[in-house]
């Protein structure tokens, strides 16, 4: 019986990310090998389910958006919530997403608190119950804009953006 390569790419990333995290401190070993194990194990149990590859080209075009909209959403959750008048107004949309995979919604719903003012509260098939810190403003468009981008990760033919419901 021989091991495929393959399986051992991830741990491998996950222990070099988890060395240059901890600036190579030995200690720090006692927790980054259960969690690399463990986040091993996850993600060859999580991609055994048959869906799709992930696109590496896709990934590349989601960094910036991944990074522009946690700045940007830090910076507004800060705003709101550290002004006198703490300008919010709390509230919850539903959202329908178009994604086929699971793992796709998944990853959707978690990436949903990049946006200013948002945080997935609930994951039900293809609805994602969405808590607003100002339930004024309509998040649809970066949403959708959002959606797109983790559909070209995950290789999904269905780009049409989600509705509210």
């Amino acid at each position: 019986m021989s091991l495929n390569p393959r399986y051992l790419v991830t741990p491998v990333a996950l222990a070099a990310l988890w060395w240059l995290l901890t600036r190579s401190e030995p200690g720090a070993w006692l927790v980054g090998v259960p969690a690399v194990i463990a986040a091993g194990w996850a993600a060859w149990s999580l991609g055994a389910g048959g869906h799709s590859p992930i696109s590496l080209s896709g990934l590349l075009r989601l960094l910036p958006l991944f990074i522009w909209e946690s700045l940007r959403g830090g910076i507004d959750v800060a705003r709101r919530t550290l002004a006198p008048n703490m300008r919010i107004r709390p509230g919850f949309i539903q959202y329908r997403t178009s994604l086929e995979h699971s793992s796709a919604r998944v990853f959707f719903t978690n990436c949903v608190c990049l946006l200013p003012g948002t945080l997935a509260a609930d994951l039900q098939d293809d609805r994602i119950r969405i808590h607003l810190l100002d339930s004024t403003l309509d998040p649809q468009a970066e949403l959708e804009r959002l959606e797109i981008a983790v559909a070209r990760v995950y290789r999904e033919r269905t780009l049409a953006p989600g509705a509210p419901s």
